[in-house]
């Protein structure tokens, strides 16, 4: 009976012939696997990072699925719900509801549909994308990239290089660190964070950044309304811009930085910091607003069209 546990592993290493919504309790030994890539094309998708040297996939397939592929191929396991070409139709049908437990150090990435994902626990970095499914990440580190369409993005404790983006979906994210970068287009951005470079982009979605200690911040919206906390660093650059959105900025520290601010089509500045006022252009409707701080190490530069720009 042992010397045939010895070998499961390797009959795993074919594509397993399962029935449309059966359940699934597989397991294969990691190896000298670095990657593992799943896919799944709608449903719900739990990924797990653990300290065993096992993957273990459970749960149940698609009412549609033609199978469930689990196999080695060089330094990558590969995991993915087999489906019909016409399957992206199938209405009122049950998705995949799997859970696959990984090795923490290993590097997974995830693509799907209309299918949500729950990742956590990983160390090595992780690509995750989906269409209209919803992502939900905790704890997640090195390089971190998580994308959707019409999903939304909540995400906790993630480190290291941090790219997050949803074209309509809203994106919630708390306590990240390291380099942070967020684009939205439609969709709302909130993030609560503790990264020290970070740039946010959106077209008509809001942005709400609530931050530490900041080196670098680059903000540009069309829109949208951008309001931000944070403490600029000495020798720190905070860059924003929009078109018509408003820009709201209060420091939590005594700022230490040159300010030059531009509005360009009857925008306001409104300045909480010092005394300074802005200045109206003599032809036109543009104004702005110059002045330093402490020793002005730092550089603070906004820019809008018809939005209002406000320091703090």
């Amino acid at each position: 009976m042992g010397k045939l546990r010895n070998y499961l592993p390797l009959l795993l290493m074919t594509a397993m012939p399962c029935l449309a919504g059966e359940r699934v309790d597989e397991s294969m030994l990691l190896g000298s696997v670095k990657n593992v890539t799943i896919e799944n094309l709608r449903g719900e998708v739990t990924v797990i990072g653990n300290s065993s040297d096992t993957v273990l996939v459970t749960g149940e397939l698609d009412d549609k699925a033609e199978g469930l592929t689990f196999e080695k191929s060089g330094s990558r396991i590969i995991i993915k719900v087999e489906m019909p070409n016409n399957s992206h139709n199938a209405w009122g049908v049950d998705g995949s509801e799997l859970t696959i437990e990984i090795p923490k150090h290993v590097r997974v990435s995830f693509k799907g549909v209309s299918s949500n994902i729950n990742i956590s626990n990983f160390s090595d970095g992780t690509e995750i994308q989906t269409v209209s499914g919803d992502i939900n990440a905790k704890n997640l580190q090195q390089q971190v990239e998580l994308a959707t369409v019409s999903g939304n993005i909540d995400s906790k404790d993630l480190s290291g290089k941090i790219r997050l983006s949803s074209v309509s979906g809203d994106i919630h994210d708390r306590n990240s660190s390291g380099r942070a970068h967020f684009k939205t287009v439609s969709g709302n951005l909130s993030s609560s964070s503790e990264a020290n470079e970070i740039s946010a982009n959106s077209v008509s979605g809001d942005i709400e950044l609530r931050l530490g200690d900041i080196d670098e911040l680059i903000v540009s919206t069309v829109s949208g309304e951008f309001d931000s906390r944070l403490s600029l660093n000495d020798n720190g650059l905070l860059k924003m811009s929009s078109v018509s959105g408003d820009l709201t900025v209060d420091f939590k520290n005594e700022v230490q930085a040159s300010f030059d601010l531009k509005t360009n089509a009857g925008g306001n500045i409104v300045n909480r910091l010092t005394t300074a006022k802005a200045k109206r252009a003599k032809y036109g409707p543009s104004s702005k607003l110059s002045f330093e701080s402490g020793n002005a190490s730092g550089s603070v530069r906004a820019s809008t069209v018809s939005g209002r720009i406000e320091i703090k």
